[in-house]
Parts: C-alpha cells; structure tokens; sequence
C-alpha cells in the first residue's frame, strides 16, 4: 500500500483565519450551472515533464467533475507557477481565472517526491488552501488526484471523489463469446489491473467499506459462487459453498457482513453472512424472486428488488427482516437499486417503453428523476460523495459491447469513461485511505 503523507505548509497558518466560503453552488434540483474558470499551470519542477503531468491530472480531474472550466493553456502569461512565489493576480484576472491552483515538485532522496500546491482566489487576492504531500514517485498521479480533491473540497464545499477507484467486469472477444475478467482502474480511466485470468465468467464486484477487498459473483464450478478477493495482495477466498446459485453480494456499511441472494428453486430470497462466523441468516421468506439488495449507510435498512407484487419493483425494509414496504410505483420495472452514501437518495435503472434509464429516487419512493436513457443503461454505482454516478451502457450491433459512463445527479454532464475494453458492472469504491 503506498506510503502517503500531508501536512499543511507552515504559511497557511497565517491565513487560517479566512472564511471557508464555496465558491461553487451545487444545487441538484437546477439542470444547469455555471461552471468555475480556474487555471491550473504546470507544477514548478527540475523535471518540468513531472510537474506538467500532474497539473494536467488535477486540470482534468476538476473539468470532469462539470463544476470548473479550465482556462485555455494559451492564455498564460505564466504557464509554469511554483509555490514560493505570489501570483501577480491582475495577470489572472485579465485572463478571467476564479481560481488559480500554484505547485512545486521537489525530488527527495531516494525514489521519493514531495508535492506542494496552493489555491488562490485571484479576484479577493487571497490564498485558500496550501498543503504538500511526500510520496515515491511512481504514485505521482495518486498525489494529483489528492489536490484535485482539496481543491474540489475548498470551492465547493463537498467531499471530493477524485482519488478512488472503480472496480468493473472488463469484457473482450467476440460478442458471442466474451470473456469476462475482474478489474480495477483509477476512477478517471487510468492505471488498469486485471484481477482475474478470464478462465471463469466473474460479475456484480462490489467494494468493501474499506476499499482494499470484493466481494463478487463467479462461476467456477456447476454454480456460480461468492467470492472475497483483496485486491491490494490478490489473495482470494470462497465465502461458502451453497446448494444452489448465490448472486448479488454486497457489504454491509461496517464490512462485517455480506447480503447476497440465494435461489431456492424458481424463487431467491435474502440471506445475510457474518463474515467472522461464516454464520447465515435468512432475511426474507416469499416465493418470489428477491435479489440485488443493498444497505442503507447506516445499516438499518436494506432496499431491494422483488418481484412478488407481479413485476420488478423496489422494497425497503429494516436490515434485520421484517415486513418490505414497496417504494417504485412508476411505469416499467425496476432493478439493481443502490443506497447513496449520504443516505438522501436510491439510485436504480428501469426499463420501460422498450429503453432503459438511471434514476434516482428518496428512500420513501417520493422525487423519481430520470437522470439518462438508453438503447441498455444499467448497473448505478455511487461515487462516495453522493453527487456523481456511475453506470454501464451497452451498444447495439455485432460489434457492440458495454461501457462505463459517468453522470451527477442533476442529470447532467454524463461522460463516457476511456477504458482499453468493453466494461460492465462498475463499482466505485470508497475514498482511499
């Protein structure tokens, strides 16, 4: 695990007294919003290469998030900025920068970097945020990330999303005969590792509190099974061997658990796992067929999919078992539901009129929004701020496949993520530690 520390440079301390004003608004309810203009030039360096990389990462890290627009790169009058050094803030202002991010790489012994950065707000010519960090150089993007997220953190307000990580089934080869292997990339698209050798169809991955393990569905013998695979060291371990099939695991908010369906005949119900006993417990009992579910941040809840009304339809009830309440009563069937971890709002796709959407809705089913349809959209994973979603879409034709797009829950914004293959079944993970 990479070896990070920061601390926040001795000269903000003078400065500690300013207000922590959002420069950014973000209002959920609004399909449009003026975006920041911030220049970000290349980080002062020995290595002038090292410091343009990473300015370039925390540039388009910001842009992705739809809040911030980057000024054009041309417009500099100072494309390279380091930290020991005031701005000439009229110079910025002229070139209609709001914000202004300033950085320094300095190479220490060894195979180590230190990263220094300053926020400054040129219009109030103040400065809002200086921190460093010292790393070995090879996580240089990682520390790029980590700005971006102090930066995104200082203007608007919210927690940022930046330095996490996706875990998703990539898929190649012909339609017909795809090959599915177990994944993990940067949540921008970059720094893929496979997981899996392909030998065995693998599907639902989902992140552990922590972010170091998944669990995930695979199907290596008569019936695909539950796996815990950690993948920092790559170690791997069956989570039970079961009758019959067992899909859609998921952890509980303290990583003590793990929820999955089991199919009983033509029905599935709920059965939840502690993961230090082994021991299971049945949540549901129906003869229909329960599946998909997911914890509420607290753990008190679960909601699910079910279609014991008739059709697929979401259910809430408490974490324990007990009496489901029905929260879907729209046009169309709804699937795969996911609790935000801010609690708020229930992410879920629906298919209706022959297209698929991604939606969100409060627990108690009230505020539906339709946030994008398609040809196939599916799978709504949470970044772990609650304001950007993620979801895989499938493309039509003999040489279509799925892949991983991005969306905030204005509905807004969607972007489709750069990924070397054809990838399904995104989870996001939590911020790394």
């Amino acid at each position: 695990m990479m070896r990070l520390f920061a601390a926040v440079l001795s000269v903000v301390a003078a400065l500690s007294a300013l207000p922590a004003q959002a420069l950014v608004s973000i209002d959920v309810t609004q399909g449009e919003a003026r975006a920041l203009p911030i220049a970000i030039p290349t980080f002062a360096s020995a290595d002038p290469a090292i410091g343009q990389q990473i300015a370039q990462v925390v540039e388009a890290d910001l842009a992705s998030s739809g809040l911030f627009r980057p000024v054009d790169r041309a417009a500099y009058i100072s494309p390279t900025m380091g930290t020991t050094e005031v701005p000439r803030f009229g110079d910025w202002r002229a070139i209609g920068a709001e914000a202004l991010v300033t950085g320094q790489v300095t190479q220490e012994g060894g195979n180590n970097l230190r990263v220094e950065f300053r926020l400054w707000d040129p219009l109030q010519e103040q400065q809002l945020v200086g921190q460093q960090f010292t790393t070995t150089a090879e996580n240089w993007r990682r520390v790029a990330h980590i700005v971006a997220d102090a930066v995104y953190e200082r203007l608007t307000g919210e927690t940022g999303y930046f330095d996490t990580r996706i875990a998703f089934v990539a898929e190649s080869g012909p339609k017909n005969r795809r090959v599915k292997r177990l994944a993990i990339m940067d949540q921008d698209g970059a720094n893929l590792k496979y997981l899996t050798d392909g030998k065995a169809l693998v599907l639902t991955p989902r992140f552990s509190p922590a972010g170091q393990s998944v669990t995930y569905m695979g199907y290596e013998g008569a019936q695909p099974q539950v796996f815990l695979l950690n993948v920092e060291t790559g170690k791997r371990e069956l989570l039970g061997n079961f009758n019959n099939m067992s899909f859609a695991p998921r952890f509980s908010p303290d990583g003590r658990r793990v929820i999955m369906s089991l199919q009983e005949g033509s029905n599935s119900n709920l059965f939840e796992m502690d993961l230090g006993s082994r021991s299971m417990r049945r949540l549901t009992q129906s003869a229909a067929i329960d599946t998909a579910p997911s914890y509420s941040p607290d753990g008190s809840q679960i909601v699910f999919e079910s279609d014991r009304g008739g059709t697929q339809q979401l259910y809430v009830m408490a974490a324990g078992g007990g009496t489901p309440t029905r929260i879907s009563f729209g046009e169309g069937r709804y699937s795969t539901p996911v609790w935000s971890p801010r609690g708020d709002l229930i992410a879920f796709t629906k298919q209706s009129g022959g297209g698929f959407s991604i939606g969100v809705m409060a627990p108690d089913g009230s505020g539906e929004r339709l946030l994008t349809s398609g040809f196939h959209n599916e799978g709504p994973t949470w970044a772990p701020n609650g304001r950007v979603l993620a979801f895989f879409r499938e493309s039509g034709g003999a040489q279509g496949g799925a892949n991983i797009y991005t969306i905030d829950i204005t509905g807004r914004n969607e972007r489709r993520l750069p990924i070397q293959t054809f990838a399904s079944d995104p989870a996001w993970s939590p911020t790394r530690q």
